[in-house]
């Protein structure tokens, strides 16, 4: 039963499942993927497994069957939640499984910087924390939606696919929407929503053009928006959010990011000295000069300024990566093999 492979990836600790014909279940734990001793599983073992995660999160498979995809949450009472990705491969069912834990961990034990927490503090503009696929993203987004709800008074519309941590109302009033189970769309979500006296709004991906148009918009009409890009790095981001418009947009785009954008993270997940994951970030704060670089389309220079504005809470990811290897987190030979400057790292871990 699939039951009882959650179960075990929730008691030892792993983060993700796979599910797929033709080998093992396998579990990722500390970013390392391990087969499980279950035997290679047929084609019609897969389909009954996956067929059941849909009973489970009493989903329809009509979704899946249209389109080959689907996302959509399971809840465990008592063990835990469950985001899957269904998915077919040689024409058979697949799964992912992100193992969610029910309470909203505390952001120091995860080790996220007051930096990056600093999120919480902003009041309008636009935030969006940026990385990988599975670099933790979400949960760094689930721990500042926390601590704005147990420090404001607001009301905060989380936009998601699919929702992940659930928010019990405390200072702030938190309404979460699920895209295709509460809404059409993140686009016609996010449309709706600013008619929904928002104070905050949560946009878990920024997709396409007419989604980022709406977050921008909204961003300048007084509303704090958070959210996501696939991108690595403050310059590969505002590059990203700018090229998706039109030639003859991009301008009037540099001018509006310029004076909305308030924040930009970038994290990514190493493996710390014991094997297990650590986050690693980059912090861009919108200051006077990032504003000038993106108004005048001059974003290379971004990473020169980061590097000379931590008095203004800014940090690069080569900086924070030598800075977790001179707290002894992580080795050596990991610094130097994420840097984006190898020589430079070498040289400054001689030092």
């Amino acid at each position: 039963m699939v039951l009882d492979w959650l179960k075990k990836a929730v008691y030892e600790g792993a983060s993700d499942i796979f599910i797929g014909a033709g080998r093992s279940v396998a579990f990722k734990k500390n970013g390392i993927i391990s087969s499980q001793d279950s035997g290679f599983i047929s084609p019609a073992e897969a389909e009954e497994l996956i067929t059941e995660l849909y009973t489970l999160g009493k989903r329809p498979t009509k979704r899946y069957i249209e389109s080959g995809d689907d996302d959509f949450p399971v809840t465990v009472p008592g063990l835990a939640r469950f985001r899957v990705n269904t998915y077919k491969q040689r024409s058979t069912m697949a799964a992912i499984i992100r193992v969610v834990m029910f309470n909203i961990p505390d952001y120091k034990a995860l080790l996220i910087p007051d930096e990056v927490m600093a999120v919480a503090g902003e009041n309008n503009g636009l935030v969006l924390v940026t990385g990988p696929a599975g670099g933790g993203k979400s949960t760094t987004l689930a721990c500042v939606i926390d601590a704005i709800n147990k420090s404001r008074n607001c009301h905060i519309i989380t936009l998601e696919d699919p929702i992940e941590f659930l928010h019990r109302d405390n200072q702030s009033l938190v309404s979460q929407r699920e895209v295709s189970t509460d809404t059409e769309s993140y686009k016609v979500a996010l449309r709706a929503c600013l008619r929904q006296a928002p104070d905050i709004i949560l946009l878990g991906e920024m997709r396409d053009y007419d989604t980022i148009r709406t977050a921008i918009t909204a961003a300048e009409t007084g509303h704090l928006v958070i959210s996501t890009l696939h991108t690595v790095g403050a310059s590969n981001t505002i590059d990203r959010v700018i090229d998706i418009f039109p030639s003859e947009q991009q301008q009037q785009i540099r001018v509006q990011l310029s004076m909305v954008l308030r924040m930009v993270v970038s994290q990514r997940l190493l493996p710390n000295i014991n094997g297990e994951s650590i986050p690693a970030f980059e912090i861009m704060r919108v200051n006077n000069a990032i504003s000038n670089i993106i108004r005048e389309a001059k974003t290379h220079q971004i990473d020169s300024v980061i590097q000379t504005s931590a008095q203004d809470g800014m940090i690069g990811m080569d900086a924070y990566i030598l800075r977790l290897y001179r707290k002894g987190d992580i080795t050596a030979e990991t610094a130097l093999r994420n840097a984006s400057n190898p020589d430079l790292m070498s040289r400054q871990l001689r030092n």
